[in-house]
């Protein structure tokens, strides 16, 4: 099983195989899970960036999302309209999405951009079983309830450590190169997004919403948790 979250450099991966944990870096998507491949099959990737881009309106995935997280709702942006995202700028951006989505598009959200399409074009090559993660949502139902912390700081990291280590996994201090790349939360959302892959890989995984939505580009957009 498999847990991508995007980094500043890249993408950080964390792989699961039985209770042993790896960590994986690379500059684009396709390159990590080839690389991640070579060490052994994948039966579940679960990648946190949006897999089904809306032609109007919101998706009812981030709508849900925000609902499961309660007060960490600001974590989870409103994915652009595929139109807006392949606007030239931010403001072109913006202008697109008020007029397919009576709002316009946050600054996080379209710095994504480049991340958002790699997933995009990815997913049509890859023959691999790949769902949607968000990672405040993966730890809300790993605790439980939402985290009433941010994830950045130090009592936020620890509590999801040792939710982690609770569902037995163990991430490793020393992670080689993909430590020297990622922060500690990219790190840590990679861990749980590889756990609802396991969940997903189990049966346990349900999307939101059930079912999921299709918009113009056929793919299946829902938030596995």
């Amino acid at each position: 099983m498999l847990g991508i979250d995007g980094c500043r450099q890249g993408w950080i991966a964390i792989a699961l195989s039985g209770e042993q944990v790896h960590a994986y870096f690379g500059p684009r998507i396709g390159e990590l899970v080839s690389a991640v491949t070579k060490d052994g099959e994948l039966d579940a990737v679960a990648v946190d960036m949006p897999i089904g881009l809306p032609d109007r309106g919101r998706r009812e995935a981030d709508v849900l999302a925000r609902r499961a997280v309660g007060a960490r709702w600001p974590s989870v942006f409103m994915t652009p309209t595929r139109e807006a995202l392949e606007a030239e700028n931010h403001a072109a951006a913006a202008a697109i999405n008020q007029r397919l989505a009576g709002e316009g598009v946050s600054r996080q959200a379209f710095a994504l951009k480049d991340k958002l399409l790699q997933v995009d074009r990815w997913i049509r090559e890859t023959s691999l079983r790949v769902v949607e993660v968000h990672p405040e949502v993966s730890f809300a139902r790993l605790a439980g309830a939402p985290l009433p912390v941010r994830k950045t700081t130090w009592a936020g990291v620890e509590r999801r450590r040792a939710l982690l280590e609770g569902a037995g996994i163990a991430v490793p201090r020393e992670l080689g190169h993909a430590g020297v790349m990622a922060a500690v939360d990219d790190v840590l959302d990679a861990a749980v997004a590889a756990w609802s892959a396991r969940r997903v890989a189990t049966g346990q995984a349900r999307p939101m919403p059930s079912p999921p939505q299709i918009f113009s580009d056929g793919l299946a957009c829902a938030i596995w948790v």
